[in-house]
């Protein structure tokens, strides 16, 4: 059961520069079950700082670090997941890990490695082909559209883009375009079909739908492509220039935009052969991105991790970054509210990715935005904890039938969702489980009870994906096990739920509920099983605060007799 309610690029850093300055950031006991509400204080300026000067646990995030390092190294008979990485997390305005690895260009060819002589390692102001991460930019500007009133949310796309209204698409509205709602098709060979720029667009415009207007999610290329050009349409512009003066150069995003100037500081992509463009090395990876002369609103936009980072604090801070503002308060809001509520599992706000748990991992909840790019890279901003963690990789180089890095990016923001503690009310000891594919977490406790029975009571915090289920079982035998029908109670407000026993999804709320339960009379023993799968994985299950009493009083109590519980798969932990 489910516990919710249901521009040209130049300068750059020298190698090993950091972008903040150092300093020192006092402690906070923030944590996964005190989400914030609202925005950060838009005086918030990204500092470097260590985990536990916010108050994270350093130890997931070493972990994340040695995953992601990890999958540059071929398996045997295998291949790596990617040549080299770029990784940054922060949390509350802090800087709290980066990573370097591996190279920027490896390859020769599609086969063929360099010498290592002639190999370029990756570094931290490597810049990185955003592929579909470019969506937010052109995402931004028709929101800032929006806010000035120029553009209507609920608005015929045709208003603004008459040849739009082509093949029955005159009932397409921006929201649709933005959600992935619109019915186009998800892709079309707009490179090798069409001879110049301009057949290109006009064959989106001239596109029929695939699907009825908003009937289906399918994500596609074709909207944002139409969005890009409707933001040069009225702004008068080419889409990389409004890109410049109204977002990275505010933002201060000095390595951020289209057709970058240097090629040795961007990270190589794919050796194609068809079309015969060779090592694709500091041009756009997407073949139509790269027809339409690198300026796309799909693909085409070029960044760096600390440039990314910008973006994501000013977003956290409700649009401002530095005295600069990209967008209202209001306008943030809009970016990340779920306007697929119909479609369950495609949570989509304009032009962001909401809830996505296959790359968000253990920040996922309704109030975590992002997107991935196919060229490996992926941002996950979570307004909830005013945490981010970017993956930057090169995945593609030099093929992009070498595979998928999801993996990768799960490890990267789970380290970090991770690392955020979950803290008992009061000094009690509590059990979390331990972020495991495909097992069963066990925590046990024997229990001799009453002829009348008792009753049982524990704090819960379940923050899993649909098919990770957490169990309460009991048996008297050891081997025959029985749901134990559990009652959830909800603090702060008057929610009451039944459940069978089990408990699964991810409900962000992020905070401790009270589950209680009826047992019979006898000898049994109770436990708490979570069952993962080899899929994805979300925060976790932690409990707390265990108490079973019957007509004679206490007959367990998890702090007093901590001991007489058996886990396997859990963490047993005491914060105060």
């Amino acid at each position: 059961m489910n516990l919710s309610r249901r521009v040209v690029l130049g300068g750059g850093l020298a190698a090993g520069t950091a972008l903040f300055a150092p300093g020192v950031v006092a402690a906070r006991a923030d944590d996964f079950t005190r989400p914030f509400t609202g925005f950060a204080p838009p005086s918030t300026v990204l500092r470097e700082g260590t985990p536990q000067s916010v108050g994270l646990d350093p130890a997931p995030i070493e972990v994340a670090k040695r995953q992601v390092l990890s999958h540059q190294v071929a398996p045997a008979g295998g291949r790596p997941l990617y040549p080299g990485h770029v990784g940054l997390m922060a949390h509350d305005g802090v800087v709290v890990a980066t990573q370097v690895g591996g190279y920027a260009l490896r390859y020769r060819n599609a086969t063929e490695e360099l010498p290592e002589s002639e190999r370029v390692p990756m570094r931290r102001d490597t810049i990185f082909d955003m592929a579909s991460v470019s969506k937010l930019f052109t995402s931004i500007a028709v929101v800032q559209l929006i806010e000035e009133g120029r553009v209507g949310l609920e608005t015929p796309v045709a208003t603004y883009l008459p040849e739009f209204a082509a093949a029955g698409k005159g009932s397409v509205t921006i929201r649709h375009l933005l959600t992935h709602t619109s019915g186009f098709t998800s892709w079309l060979p707009l490179y090798s079909r069409y001879a110049t720029k301009a057949a290109r667009i006009a064959a989106v415009m001239n596109q029929p739908l695939t699907n009825p207007v908003g009937t289906v999610y399918l994500y596609s290329d074709l909207n944002l492509i139409t969005l890009g050009v409707l933001v040069e349409r009225l702004r008068g512009q080419s889409l990389d220039e409004v890109v410049a003066a109204r977002l990275t150069q505010p933002l201060g995003m000095t390595d951020t935009g289209y057709n970058p100037a240097v090629k040795e500081r961007t990270a190589a992509t794919e050796y194609q052969a068809v079309p015969a463009r060779g090592m694709v090395w500091g041009e756009v990876h997407d073949e139509n991105a790269w027809s339409l002369e690198g300026v796309a609103g799909h693909a085409g936009v070029f960044s760096t991790a600390d440039d990314m980072a910008i973006l994501a604090q000013a977003l956290l801070n409700g649009g401002t970054y530095r005295g600069a503002r990209i967008l209202d308060r209001k306008s943030v809001s809009l970016l990340i509210t779920n306007f697929n509520e119909a479609f369950p599992g495609d949570d989509h706000g304009l032009g962001f990715e909401l809830n996505q748990v296959w790359y968000m991992d253990a920040l996922s909840g309704p109030r975590t935005a992002g997107h991935t790019g196919y060229t490996g890279t992926s941002i996950v901003i979570d307004f909830s904890s005013r945490s981010f963690a970017i993956l930057l990789t090169n995945r593609v180089h030099p093929s992009r039938a070498w595979g998928s890095i999801n993996v990768a990016r799960q490890e990267w923001a789970g380290g970090l969702g991770r690392a955020l503690p979950i803290t008992p009310r009061g000094n009690h000891v509590a059990w979390e489980t331990e972020p495991l594919h495909a097992t069963n977490a066990v925590l046990s406790v024997p229990l001799t009870l009453p002829a009348t029975g008792a009753r049982l009571g524990f704090d819960l915090v379940a923050e899993t994906e649909e098919t990770d289920v957490l169990r309460l079982e009991s048996s008297t035998d050891g081997t025959s096990w029985t749901l134990v029908p559990l009652e959830i109670r909800h603090p702060g407000d008057t929610r009451t739920g039944e459940e069978d026993g089990s408990v699964s999804g991810t409900p962000g709320e992020r905070r401790w509920v009270q589950a209680r339960a009826d047992l019979a009379g006898g000898q049994q023993t109770l436990r708490w099983r979570y069952s993962t799968d080899g899929n994805t994985l979300g925060r976790g299950v932690s409990v707390t605060r265990i108490r079973v009493v019957g007509q004679g009083g206490v007959v367990v109590d998890s702090d007093a007799s901590s001991a007489t519980f058996t886990a396997s798969g859990w963490t047993k932990t005491s914060r105060s």
